[in-house]
């Protein structure tokens, strides 16, 4: 009798402790990003976008981002969609002398899979097509729904991936965005939006 009441025992205990059958979620992973305006620390998410955390984080801890930057700023009055507007910063590796730092494209992550709008300070995945991202990612300023799968900013309607958010530093971030941003460019739907004096990324580590 009493075997079979430790046997009931134990697996209720097994229901109510989903841990004891299943392992834990992978934990937010902490990353310090330091630039030459400044620290930004980071908090991404495995656990919610698995692929594109996982991408962005080989690039840290290979080092991959020696010599990236961010090199780009979307603000109002430089941005030419007013149907579909947005706030970010853009950086990565966007030197032809570090090309060979990027890593194969990855899958898309979108936010209807992933749960990570683009809200205040979230980090995500520059892209063409979907499934195109590489080492290019961009920080968000204010609410971008419209970056979000459904959204207008892109035709295709899948949106972008994001992965994470700024946990501390986001006065860096805007005063990357306020910085002077009229270099020339070819790319006539980027112009005014080329930072002047690109801000150095000095490294991104674990925290």
């Amino acid at each position: 009798m009493k075997l079979v009441r430790r046997t009931a025992l134990a697996a209720v205990l097994g229901l109510m402790i989903p841990g004891a059958a299943w392992a834990a979620a992978p934990a937010p992973v902490a990353v310090v990003m330091t630039t030459d305006a400044g620290v930004v620390e980071l908090e991404l998410y495995p656990d919610k976008a698995p692929i594109t955390a996982a991408n962005f984080l080989r690039y840290v801890d290979e080092g991959r981002y020696a010599g990236a930057q961010f090199y780009r700023v979307v603000r109002a009055g430089t941005d030419p969609n007013p149907n579909a507007p947005i706030q970010v910063i853009q950086g990565g590796i966007d030197s032809d002398a570090h090309r060979g730092q990027m890593l194969a494209p990855i899958a898309h992550e979108t936010t209807a899979m992933t749960g990570i709008s683009h809200t205040d300070g979230v980090i995500s995945m520059a892209r063409d097509g979907p499934g195109t991202a590489t080492s290019e990612f961009f920080i968000t300023l204010g609410d971008n729904a419209s970056l979000d799968a459904g959204g207008k900013r892109n035709p295709d309607g899948a949106g972008y991936a994001a992965f994470g958010r700024v946990t501390k530093g986001m006065d860096v971030v805007r005063a990357i965005q306020a910085s002077p941003s009229n270099a020339p460019t070819p790319e006539p739907i980027v112009r005014g939006q080329i930072l002047e004096k690109p801000v150095a990324i000095l490294s991104v580590k674990r925290k």
